[in-house]
């Protein structure tokens, strides 16, 4: 049984990250300009490249580190301070490769794993579980981010439920 919960959230974490996540930063990235990409109604906002590198970061740095025990590289203060647009190829590659670890280190966790606790940007003692709970609300979050602002300069529906009947 308790490998069977485990696999279970492995998948749907992997589910909401990469089918849903990913996939939709990707529709985003692909409808815009470089412009509108790096665009930002003012210095207290970010635009979506600044949230698609921070999402990478914070992935690598709470999944890749902090379950998968990679050396910690991030630099987070540099994800909101680039200015000078990274082409969208590279962006979409960024996310592409972030799914690639991801997904070897999920495959990795093991039942006994998801309490035991891991020091995460060396101030936060946090279990697998609970990196796990945090990595998804975070992204999904971000996600919602990207979605509006693209929505708001295109004005245009983004099409992530066409075809499904939702009634």
């Amino acid at each position: 049984m308790e490998d069977q919960f485990t696999r279970a959230l492995i998948e749907e974490t992997k589910r909401r990250l990469f089918d849903e996540g990913i996939t939709r930063i990707i529709i985003c990235l692909n409808k815009l300009t470089l412009e509108q990409i790096w665009w930002r109604p003012n210095e207290h906002s970010n635009s979506i490249g600044n949230l698609t590198l921070h999402l990478c970061g914070n992935v690598r740095q709470w999944i890749l580190s902090g379950i998968g025990a990679q050396e910690d590289i991030r630099t987070r203060d540099q994800e909101f301070d680039q200015r000078a647009a990274i082409d969208k190829e590279i962006l979409i590659n960024d996310l592409h490769k972030l799914e690639q670890e991801v997904r070897m280190v999920l495959d990795q966790i093991q039942p006994s794993e998801l309490l035991k606790k891991r020091l995460v940007q060396n101030i936060y003692e946090e279990s697998a579980l609970s990196i796990l709970i945090h990595v998804v609300e975070h992204f999904s979050y971000h996600v919602g981010q990207i979605s509006w602002i693209t929505k708001m300069q295109l004005d245009i529906d983004l099409g992530y439920y066409e075809g499904q009947d939702l009634g």
